[in-house]
């Protein structure tokens, strides 16, 4: 995947599979303004057609902030029609980033507020510096949390928390994040993207069917009845166990060496 980016910086790393995907407006605290919401959208669906892709680092540039959210600067003169068709692209992007077939690892230093904080949701996990804080505070001005907060927060925290942090706008903190289940690991702060890499190669050499067939099965059969997120999953499991990389992992295991998964 080669594209350039007015708002993201996008690296490689682990021999091509791992990628890393960078919020770029540090001095406006990587807010999201249309054109950030153009390059999310088209960065990611074009992931969603990489075949080296294996597991990506989504994280912001600088120590401030993940991302604070849409950029209320621009929208200060807008519209409700060019509102509206922004918000579209925003939309467009947040399902691009919640369907993206390989896993998405976020990794959060300082602010991840409003729509930032949903795009942390947005991924399939998070790691986060001990200086992050999190916030849906859209009802504080009017807004409405308009990618998804509304939807994945109640299925992470649980509905009661969900509201209080949507209904009141308040801000968590590091540590409260990591004890009610947003934040899988709390690192010191600077070393979220390190620690956000090392799962991801660690992900990277597992077999990328296999992966990319379990995020498939675990996120449709969370919103189905148990019956059908069965057959789901057996579904997946056929689906990679006629690969030539389950054949490479049984070799590798009688061989007693790493497995060298092609994709196939």
């Amino acid at each position: 995947m080669t594209a350039t980016y007015r708002h993201l910086l996008v690296e490689r790393g682990a021999g091509g599979h791992v990628v890393t995907v960078v919020l770029n407006r540090p001095e406006q605290m990587n807010a999201m303004n249309t054109a950030m919401g153009e390059d999310l959208l088209a960065c990611f669906e074009g992931l969603a057609r990489d075949g080296d892709a294996r597991a990506v680092v989504f994280t912001g540039a600088g120590e401030k902030a993940f991302c604070a959210g849409g950029d209320l600067k621009e929208r200060h003169e807008m519209t409700d029609e060019v509102w509206r068709a922004q918000h579209v692209i925003f939309e467009r992007g947040a399902f691009a980033i919640l369907r993206c077939p390989v896993p998405v690892i976020a990794a959060v230093e300082g602010f991840a507020l409003a729509g930032g904080c949903e795009l942390a949701v947005l991924s399939d996990f998070i790691v986060a510096g001990e200086t992050a804080v999190f916030g849906v505070p859209e009802t504080t001005l009017g807004i409405f949390p308009g990618i998804g907060g509304t939807q994945l927060l109640p299925r992470i925290l649980g509905a009661p928390l969900a509201k209080e942090l949507i209904f009141t706008g308040r801000r968590m903190k590091a540590d409260e994040a990591k004890a009610a289940g947003l934040v899988n690991h709390l690192v010191p702060a600077g070393q979220a993207r390190a620690k956000a890499l090392e799962l991801a190669q660690t992900i990277a050499r597992n077999g990328p069917i296999a992966v990319r067939q379990a995020k498939k099965a675990i996120a449709y059969g969370l919103e189905t009845d148990l019956d059908t997120a069965m057959i789901l999953a057996i579904e997946a499991y056929n689906a990679t166990v006629v690969t030539e990389d389950r054949l490479e992992g049984v070799r590798a295991f009688n061989e007693k060496r790493k497995p060298q998964f092609r994709g196939k």
